[in-house]
C-alpha cells in the first residue's frame, strides 16, 4: 500500500520537471509593433504631431523608421507601382529655430540644379497661415550631415508646406519623380487641410 503514494509522488516530480523544461524552450513572447506615434523621434513631436499641431497622413502612405532631425518620413507609393516612389519628410526644429520662410524656400530651390524659381502660394489650415511651395527640375538629393548631393535625378518635383504653428514653423517636404508627386498631390493637400492645433 505504501508503494502507491511513492509512485504517485514520483510521477508528480517527473511532470513538474517536464513542465519546467518546456517553459525554458518556449520562444519569448512577441510584443506588438510600436505605433507610428511611438516610433517617431522629432524635436518635441510624434509621427503625426509637432509644434503644437497635429495632422492626418493619407492611409496609403507608409512610415519610415525614425530618422535624425525629422518628426516623420512618410513613404509615397510610386505612380507606376515600381521603384519610382517618393517621400514626405516633416521637420520641426523648435520655437524660433529653422530659419524664416523665405530662407527655407531658397534652400529647397538650391537642392535642384540651377535653383529654379519656386512657385509659391498661401492658404490657411486650422486657422494658421501656410505657405505652399512647388519646385520642379533636376533634384540633387542632398543627404547626410553636410547635405551632400546623392546624385542628379531628372524630372523631379517638390511639394512643400511651411505652417506657422503655435510653437514654431513646421515644414512638410514631399519629393519624388514628377508622375509620383502629381499622383500624390491631392493626398498632400488633404493632409495639409487636416492640420489642427493640439
Amino acid at each position: 500500500m505504501r508503494l502507491l503514494p511513492l509512485f504517485a509522488l514520483a510521477l508528480i516530480v517527473t511532470f513538474a520537471a517536464c513542465d519546467r523544461k518546456t517553459a525554458q524552450q518556449a520562444p519569448p513572447a512577441q510584443t506588438a509593433a510600436p505605433s507610428p506615434e511611438a516610433m517617431a523621434p522629432g524635436h518635441g513631436g510624434t509621427a503625426n504631431a509637432a509644434g503644437g499641431i497635429r495632422w492626418t497622413p493619407p492611409s496609403t502612405w507608409g512610415l519610415h523608421p525614425p530618422r535624425q532631425m525629422r518628426v516623420a518620413t512618410y513613404m509615397i507609393p510610386g505612380a507606376t507601382g515600381g521603384n519610382d516612389g517618393g517621400e514626405c519628410a516633416v521637420f520641426f526644429f523648435g520655437t524660433g529655430q529653422g530659419g524664416d520662410t523665405e530662407a527655407n524656400i531658397a534652400r529647397w530651390a538650391s537642392q535642384f540644379k540651377e535653383s529654379p524659381t519656386p512657385e509659391k502660394s498661401t492658404r490657411t489650415a486650422g486657422g494658421m497661415n501656410v505657405t505652399m511651395v512647388r519646385i520642379a527640375g533636376t533634384y540633387l538629393a542632398p543627404s547626410g550631415p553636410m547635405m551632400e548631393s546623392q546624385g542628379s535625378f531628372d524630372n523631379y518635383r517638390l511639394l512643400g508646406a511651411i505652417v506657422d504653428a503655435p510653437e514654431g514653423a513646421v515644414f512638410f517636404k514631399l519629393t519624388g519623380p514628377s508622375a509620383t508627386v502629381a499622383a500624390a498631390e491631392k493626398d498632400f493637400d488633404s493632409m495639409i487641410s487636416s492640420i489642427q492645433k493640439q
